[in-house]
């Protein structure tokens, strides 16, 4: 079972074979973490992603989906981008951010990666409640993380995300 590890910070200063990007469908950059990756990232991360719309995903990569990139300038091998699900009061949508969870995980054994550091996927502009985000990342980690994946760690950017993950963990032991 892979080590969980938190971290309050900016994921764009991690030490990490991957780096997970809470991108938009677009690939193409965008707010938040997304838009950060890209900038500390460079147009490396940016040409990658062109030529994935220009090949596999034409119409953009699908919630719940993720696939790798290079890392460019940032301290990380592969940068895997996965779009999380908007919040939403009247669809349950768990299962959407489970995979978001899961396929990442998927990816980054396929790459060899035994570091991942993830954010806290759709907490921020897509709404997501911090304490469900949390469990549901926490437990999702926890049932799917295999070798090679040896360290999960959650970055996290403010005191009360870290302190929602912080509660998942425990209550998760």
């Amino acid at each position: 079972m892979a080590q969980i590890i938190l971290v309050r910070g900016d994921i764009t200063e991690q030490h990490a074979d991957a780096i997970v990007n809470a991108a938009n469908s677009s690939l193409l950059g965008g707010g938040g973490v997304d838009g950060a990756v890209h900038r500390r990232g460079g147009p490396e991360i940016l040409t990658e992603c062109r030529a994935l719309r220009a090949s596999r995903y034409g119409k953009g990569l699908p919630t719940g989906q993720a696939v790798a990139t290079t890392a460019g300038r940032l301290d990380a091998a592969h940068v895997i981008h996965t779009v999380g699900p908007v919040h939403s009061t009247s669809e349950d949508r768990s299962e959407l951010l489970a995979s978001c969870y899961r396929e990442s995980l998927r990816v980054a054994a396929e790459l060899g990666a035994r570091t991942v550091a993830f954010p806290a996927i759709s907490t921020g502009i897509y709404g997501w409640p911090i304490d469900d985000g949390a469990r549901i990342a926490i437990a999702t980690v926890r049932e799917c993380a295999a070798e090679p994946v040896t360290e999960v760690r959650f970055v996290l950017f403010d005191e009360a995300a870290y302190a929602a993950f912080e509660a998942a963990l425990e209550t998760s032991a």
